[in-house]
């Protein structure tokens, strides 16, 4: 392998490669490099069967079998590759779970075949140490923070896409996590697991850059599969509140436009069905017949009446400091004054720190 150039994290950039990851579907599917692909070496079947090898039998053995069930896929294998590369002409950044035997092997094929490519020294393991390093310094440098709050389905979500697209400073942690944070959260969406939400947050801190505050939404430390950092629930918890104020029958609308119920019965029913002990039987037994019928404004409006709203306003009266309320009839209006709030905090916080 002497021919292939391996390289650390740190010493690259990795918009300047076709990054590929050669683990397996389900290695890749947990956690990997942000624009990678998977050209994996081994199926998820094949890598169980090559561990087990290992375990019972030996080291060399393994290698024999590994080799055995590679070398069928090689010219596949590379001519996928060639046909990345005429789509872009960049070089390629092999890596594996830590930069071992899978993407040695694999970029010393490539290499043997012309086509220029790095290894990554260690894998997606120093990936990862990257990741957990530069969260700790932002930790460290703690910035303020501004909370958009308001009850289920008052579009603060959308406020912070169309934000997020104005360049302002968001963490749309529900977005990064793969999850809206409620029984419902996971319908319609593709949860991530905490390394994954790790390196999501880790790449927008990064694009977001210098800021003199985050602007997130209100949430639990827990959405979905991730635990949300520390440092960013003390930042919630200490930060500028903005509640808007949406009106109830919109509200309705609202979540039945961000969830497709027609679109997503079954998985909804499943979500439903989770309730069943934190609702009055005779309630839950309205909610489920009209869901049966697929009367989804209904259930939607009882929801939020006997559970959703209580329950966020208990939680809203933990706060110790007072929000800034607005009240909006659409999106556009909600925009312009969360736009205003955001002006004057930028001017006090300016003037302040002169």
């Amino acid at each position: 392998m002497d021919n292939v150039q391996v390289v650390s994290i740190e010493s690259v950039q990795l918009n300047d490669f076709h990054i590929i990851d050669v683990r397996s579907p389900a290695e890749f599917r947990e956690f990997h490099i942000n624009g990678a692909i998977n050209v994996p070496i081994f199926s998820d079947e094949e890598r169980a069967q090559v561990g087990t090898m290992y375990k019972q039998v030996g080291k060399e053995e393994a290698k024999m079998l590994g080799l055995s069930i590679v070398s069928p896929k090689l010219v596949k294998m590379v001519s996928g590759l060639k046909e990345i590369r005429a789509s872009k002409e960049k070089p390629f950044l092999i890596y594996c779970a830590r930069g071992g035997m899978r993407s040695g092997s694999f970029a010393t094929v490539m290499s043997l075949m012309g086509i220029p490519c790095c290894q990554l020294n260690g894998g997606i393991r120093e990936y990862r140490r990257m990741i957990v390093t530069g969260l700790r310094s932002y930790h460290q440098n703690q910035k303020p923070f501004v909370v958009l709050e308001g009850m289920t389905g008052s579009r603060k979500t959308d406020i912070l896409e169309r934000l997020t697209v104005e360049g302002y400073p968001v963490l749309n942690l529900e977005e990064m996590a793969g999850h809206r944070g409620s029984i419902f959260g996971q319908v319609g969406t593709e949860a991530q697991s905490q390394k994954a939400f790790d390196r999501n947050l880790y790449d927008r801190l990064s694009e977001i850059g210098e800021t003199n505050y985050y602007l997130i939404e209100s949430e639990s430390k827990r959405i979905g599969k991730v635990i949300i950092p520390d440092w960013i629930l003390n930042g919630k918890a200490h930060g500028q509140r903005i509640h808007i104020h949406y009106p109830f029958e919109k509200r309705v609308q609202a979540i039945c436009a961000t969830y497709k119920p027609e679109a997503h019965h079954d998985h909804l029913r499943e979500a439903l069905m989770r309730l069943r002990k934190r609702l009055k039987p005779e309630l839950f037994h309205d909610i489920t017949n009209d869901f049966q019928k697929h009367h989804y404004e209904n259930v939607v409006r009882v929801l939020l009446e006997h559970y959703y709203d209580p329950k966020y306003q208990y939680t809203s009266n933990q706060y110790v400091t007072s929000p800034t309320h607005i009240h909006m009839e659409d999106l556009e209006e909600g925009l312009a004054k969360v736009r205003k709030i955001l002006h004057d905090y930028e001017q006090f916080k300016n003037v302040r720190d002169l």
